[in-house]
């Protein structure tokens, strides 16, 4: 038997978009362990895109901006699959349309927006599916490393994380009224995903994350997966509405000496 336990269990995952994305990588992973996924993207054209990438297994469409179309979902796989062993909600947004503007500028429909899509989600696809839920199922969403750091090329999504990370203990306590079932989320911290490259000035970013990490390397999103996969498997069952950060440990080094140095002009 696997170490993970993963083999044979059924997964709901919301969000692939492409190779690129933390919800491939996880899927990839958690298929290398014979486990049974169902996908959930947002509309008819990434279907398409995810089905080339999973061909055996089934994709359906969902915008979780839209009530209705949540209950709808829940209806059609309801119809099919009687449980799962678990669900990763990979799903964020936010308009930079209008470009990075300062924290106190933050449009009101922006930010609900992003709160909705990003946060919000969670709660309500855990609603709709929880009676689908095995006893011990694992819920496992992606957050970020900090949601303290100030970092202004990543405007408001900050505050939204922190929502999105709250909501672990609410979700837990909510659902142990009549099940074992967990949230958690991993936290990476900069990855270079399809999304990432949408965030103005997030790659000036991610070069110094490679400066500031000990190793001199950034996280990858098979690292991030990786923990993500662990979370959703029986293995992690001790770990209960708490955040794992992935961050090569980029937090215990921005005092490194060298980028003293440079930040100086010493």
């Amino acid at each position: 038997m696997s170490f993970l336990q993963l083999s044979g269990k059924r997964f709901l995952i919301f969000g692939v978009a492409n190779k690129k994305s933390v919800a491939y990588a996880v899927s990839d992973l958690l298929r290398s362990e014979e486990a049974e996924l169902v996908f959930v993207v947002r509309d008819e054209e990434i279907r398409e895109k995810v089905q080339k990438l999973f061909p055996e297994d089934p994709v359906y469409c969902c915008d979780v901006e839209k009530e209705e179309d949540i209950a709808r979902l829940r209806l059609e796989i309801g119809e099919k699959y009687d449980s799962f062993d678990g669900i990763l909600h990979s799903i964020a947004f936010a308009d930079f349309s209008e470009g990075i503007k300062p924290f106190h500028e933050t449009p009101k429909k922006a930010f609900m927006q992003a709160l909705d899509i990003s946060c919000f989600s969670l709660v309500e696809i855990s609603r709709a599916f929880g009676d689908l839920l095995t006893q011990d199922a694992s819920v496992v969403t992606v957050s970020i490393s900090t949601t303290r750091m100030a970092s202004e090329n990543y405007g408001y999504m900050a505050p939204i994380k922190a929502a999105l990370d709250s909501s672990l203990a609410f979700l837990t306590k909510s659902f142990s009224a009549f099940s074992h079932v967990r949230f958690n989320a991993v936290a990476p911290g900069l990855l270079k995903t399809s999304a990432s490259a949408g965030i103005p000035g997030y790659l000036d970013s991610w070069i110094y994350a490679e400066q500031v990490i000990p190793r001199g390397k950034a996280v990858s999103t098979a690292e991030a997966a990786a923990a993500a996969v662990f979370l959703l498997s029986p293995r992690s069952s001790g770990i209960v509405a708490q955040k794992i950060v992935v961050d090569a440990g980029m937090e215990i080094n921005y005092f490194d000496k060298k980028i003293i140095k440079k930040a100086t002009n010493e």
